[in-house]
């Protein structure tokens, strides 16, 4: 695996929680229904794919939110399967319709592989020693 930093750590301190949100779905049920809370999918939909990273080409993102060529790829599988998602029920559905949309299951998933990787690769890059750079 070949690290290559982030450049924008603040980027990436949005990116991280925003995909482990699509991983969980009791999490969307319990925080994004709920008209009181401040999160929703719109939110998260800002964060990947319009203010900290770009799901539908997340390459230029490599090295900026997402730290390797493994994250750029399955950002890339996210973004297939939220549009696919989309385009099914419609971009201004609300919430809910998203979430028992029959595709939803694979945004769910993509987002489980993703937020596993992202989460292995910053335990990595925090427990290599300073002095070892990004290999």
């Amino acid at each position: 695996m070949t690290d290559h930093g982030i450049s924008l750590p603040y980027f990436r301190l949005h990116v991280v929680p925003a995909v482990v949100a699509l991983a969980s779905p009791t999490w969307q049920r319990e925080v994004w229904l709920d008209g009181e809370q401040l999160e929703d999918l719109d939110y998260i939909v800002h964060v990947l794919f319009d203010d900290f990273c770009d799901a539908h080409e997340p390459a230029r993102f490599l090295g900026g939110s997402l730290r390797t060529e493994r994250e750029v790829e399955l950002m890339a599988r996210l973004g297939v399967a939220y549009s696919a998602v989309q385009d099914a029920v419609g971009a201004r559905s609300p919430d809910e319709v998203f979430l028992d949309a029959p595709g939803w299951p694979a945004v769910v998933s993509a987002a489980a592989r993703l937020a596993q990787v992202m989460l292995a690769n910053d335990y990595a890059a925090l427990a290599a020693p300073p002095e070892a750079g990004h290999s």
